[in-house]
């Protein structure tokens, strides 16, 4: 056990609580206390967010240690390390000495150094006859040493943290899609149900999702997460088992043939034979027709055609449907084009379907020759305008979490 005095900083530095605490606890290192300095230093790196120290100053730590002789920290070997400022500077890469000052400062306050101070303030050791170290001024890592047990302890629950919370954000990634991917089937399929609403308290919940969390962030918004992915899934098994009862197999192989789930991002063309549909005479398929969505929901998804509104505005189908007209001469989608999608979409989809358009009109080559592929594509019932307004919305919500 250490012995002595209490030491005062030599100079203008004045003393501290926390520098009395750290000899204090210098003073209780039992005899046969010892730590491989580099493992300790390694778990100083883990537990570093529970001390509040910087990498800067982990890097004067990382330093010190390398001035220390032996692998192991002990009191057998003496704890005191006396290097210069411009020594420790070159070990610190370069460190200018008055940021040197600071985080050796910070290290102390964090009860992790202590000074020992010579009766000029400088560092340095006098050796006895036999060339051994009998007196030494500088740094003492015995705090670091006194402090051993309790680092490992604090890097292994950083690690058991760690742990939990990549375990929480695997378990959220997957309830994010499994919500998703149940809304745009309920919304393909045209099931009964205030989609919409479940949709926004879906985004409201990925919206509280922290750019940077902790496991104690994380889990309730996990736990609200899966408890709307089982609200979801029943809504859609009492739908799924009422369908069953009363739908004839005429309306069963309807169904089959609008279950088409792919996104925006994904329009390439998919066969009848693909969907299991039977055709029927003529080879001509019989036309089904689509699902009509709110309006508040398109515009939504498709904010930038309210431009093109009279007035600069939409704010109701009509006017939407106006400003369709505008969108189409804009990308010039010939009128035939135009007039073919709302024979089979309707005029509401069709207006719906070129503010999609208009999102994406970017990545799009051809507008026109799109809405010919979209429309053929309707009139076999192979497409659906439900999973291209939620990957829309997903788009921007994902554009806004970013932005923030």
């Amino acid at each position: 056990m250490q012995g002595g005095n209490v030491t005062t900083p030599f100079g203008r530095r004045s003393m501290t609580l926390g520098m009395l605490a750290s000899q204090y606890m210098s003073r209780e290192i039992a005899p046969e206390t010892s730590a491989d300095k580099w493992k300790l230093f390694r778990a100083l790196c883990e537990a570093k967010p529970r001390l509040g120290i910087s990498e800067r100053a982990l890097s004067v730590m990382n330093a010190l240690l390398s001035f220390y002789p032996e692998a192991i920290l002990s009191e057998e070997n003496g704890l005191i390390v006396f290097p210069s400022n411009m020594q420790l500077s070159l070990r610190a890469h370069g460190m200018a000495e008055a940021t040197l000052r600071r985080h050796i400062t910070a290290l102390i306050d964090a009860g992790l150094l202590a000074r020992r101070d010579s009766p000029n303030g400088k560092r340095y050791a006098r050796k006895d006859g036999v060339g051994a170290i009998d007196e030494a001024y500088g740094f003492s890592l015995a705090p670091l040493l006194s402090r051993a047990r309790e680092i490992e302890q604090m890097a292994a629950d950083v690690e058991m943290e760690r742990l939990q919370l990549r375990k929480l954000r695997e378990r959220l990634t997957i309830c994010r899609r499994d919500i998703g991917k149940l809304i745009e089937v309920a919304l393909d399929e045209g099931l009964e149900g205030n989609w919409e609403a479940i949709h926004q308290q879906y985004r409201s919940l990925v919206n509280s999702i922290p750019r940077v969390a902790t496991a104690a962030v994380i889990a309730p918004i996990l736990e609200g997460m899966e408890m709307l992915r089982d609200e979801i899934s029943n809504l859609l098994e009492i739908r799924v088992k009422a369908q069953n009862l009363s739908g004839s197999p005429d309306q069963t192989e309807r169904h089959k043939q609008n279950s088409n789930t792919k996104s925006i991002y994904e329009f390439e063309p998919s066969s009848r034979e693909e969907q299991g549909a039977k055709p029927s005479k003529n080879n001509e398929p019989p036309h089904v027709p689509m699902k009509a969505f709110p309006l508040g929901m398109v515009l939504r998804a498709c904010p930038t055609i309210g431009d093109y509104g009279p007035g600069g505005a939409v704010a109701s189908w009509r006017d939407l449907m106006q400003a369709a007209v505008v969108v189409r001469s804009t990308l010039r989608v010939t009128p035939s084009a135009y007039q073919d999608a709302c024979e089979i979409m309707g005029p509401e989809n069709t207006a719906a379907v070129m503010g999609c358009i208009l999102e994406r009109a970017e990545h799009i080559n051809s507008a026109g020759g799109y809405l010919r592929d979209l429309t053929a594509r309707a009139r076999r019932g192979e497409f659906s305008l439900g999973p291209v307004l939620m990957a829309l919305l997903r788009a921007q919500a994902d554009r806004a979490r970013k932005a923030s």
